[in-house]
């Protein structure tokens, strides 16, 4: 599927709390577009570049990253590269030092405490790039050939959105603040000149806002504009989750939605590569049947995108899971798209990944698949990830 752009959008012209007006966007797919807007964007970068990733791998697809990065460094361009500390752990010393023998400033997001097999606090789960102050992308996807189209082999589904206007800035401020962070590192300003304006279309103009879960900032509003979503829509919600373990309170949004006579159609993982994970998703099935929840398996390959839509009037796109890790234990990203074009864009991409891609499952064809074996490994290990969740999350209340 080719990346899409954003048509000609029809806003009321009212600016809602929190969303800058003058941006433009275009939505990205996953694998080979993905890669070749980031390796654009690197290419033409002219003074700075800030990129940080959950998972950052010296893989085929990481090596053509990690050139064009070293290609700006020789222009002079600074670049930032942060990458978490236990999902990139595997980086070699040697390629480390090779990044910053070439003029790139790196350095691993810590949490509180991690070893080669386990983490605890917060994860930098978000993915996103900001270049000259002028140009930024945020989705879901990480630096690796799994989200890469490779010969032979697809890349695992998910998004991006490209973005220009008053957000990047923002999104720059976001970036230098969780760079500089609180370790004794050299403090960073990249981000308080005033660059040339990108050229926008304004008849392209959409609404755009920064959503970010941090329990260390006691930020956590990528769950409330999901919460918002529930309670707003009227028709018609699509949700893409590549690890679907909602808790009690986004159940207790989406059974009403659905009692108001909301539609919801759920997008999940047909094939996962966190096995443990699916298993839990699946003992979930009962409860979306019961409240009436229309749910598909996508089939090519791994689902990894986190995206939703109602309405055909608001989106969100980033690297939120709807689980309780992304909701109070990870650092993470969305941006909110407030637009009826962007939406009705994403809403049509959704309905062609259902009808093409995708199977329906109903109790019927579940229950008659599903062995009793099944259901008790299903249970283990949605109280097995339950249990994590807690421990994670012990804590921590949900706030805005």
């Amino acid at each position: 599927m080719k990346y899409l752009t954003l048509k000609r959008s029809r806003n009321s012209g009212k600016v809602r709390a929190g969303y800058t007006s003058q941006n433009n966007a275009k939505l990205i797919h996953g694998g080979t577009p993905y890669f070749d807007q980031l390796l654009g964007m690197i290419n033409q970068a002219e003074r700075t570049i800030q990129l940080q990733v959950y998972i950052y791998e010296n893989d085929e697809t990481g090596k053509k990253i990690t050139e064009a990065l070293k290609t700006a460094a020789k222009r002079n361009v600074q670049v930032f590269l942060l990458v978490d500390g236990f999902a990139s752990q595997h980086l070699s010393r040697g390629f480390i030092r090779e990044l910053k023998d070439a003029g790139i400033h790196f350095r691993f997001f810590e949490p509180l405490f991690r070893s080669r097999h386990s983490y605890f606090g917060r994860r930098l789960h978000h993915k996103v790039v900001v270049v000259d102050n002028r140009k930024a992308m945020v989705g879901g996807i990480n630096i690796s050939n799994h989200y890469n189209d490779m010969p032979g082999q697809a890349g695992w589904l998910d998004f991006a959105l490209y973005m220009e206007g008053e957000i990047v800035k923002e999104l720059c401020r976001l970036c230098q603040k969780i760079w500089n962070g609180y370790l004794p590192v050299k403090k960073i300003a990249v981000c308080d000149d005033s660059p040339r304006p990108s050229p926008l279309n304004p008849d392209h103009f959409c609404q755009l806002r920064v959503r970010r879960n941090d329990w260390i900032t006691k930020k956590n509003q990528v769950s409330r504009s999901y919460i918002d979503m529930f309670r707003n829509a009227e028709e018609q919600i699509i949700m893409m989750s590549g690890y679907f373990i909602p808790g009690p309170i986004i159940r207790k949004y989406m059974k009403k939605a659905v009692q108001r006579g909301v539609k919801i159609k759920l997008i999940l993982a047909g094939i996962s590569d966190v096995k443990v994970a699916k298993n839990a998703e699946r003992y979930m099935y009962s409860w979306l049947f019961k409240n009436h929840i229309e749910l598909y398996e996508y089939k090519p390959c791994i689902l990894h995108g986190k995206v939703a839509v109602f309405d055909n009037k608001w989106a969100t796109i980033g690297s939120y899971n709807v689980n309780i890790i992304s909701a109070y234990a990870s650092v993470e990203l969305n941006i909110d798209v407030n637009d009826t074009g962007f939406a009705t864009l994403l809403n049509d991409t959704l309905e062609e990944i259902i009808e093409k891609d995708c199977v329906l499952i109903t109790k019927e064809n579940f229950d008659g698949q599903t062995h009793i074996l099944n259901r008790i490994a299903e249970g283990i290990s949605y109280w097995f990830v339950r249990l994590l969740f807690y421990l994670f999350t012990i804590n921590f209340k949900q706030r805005d």
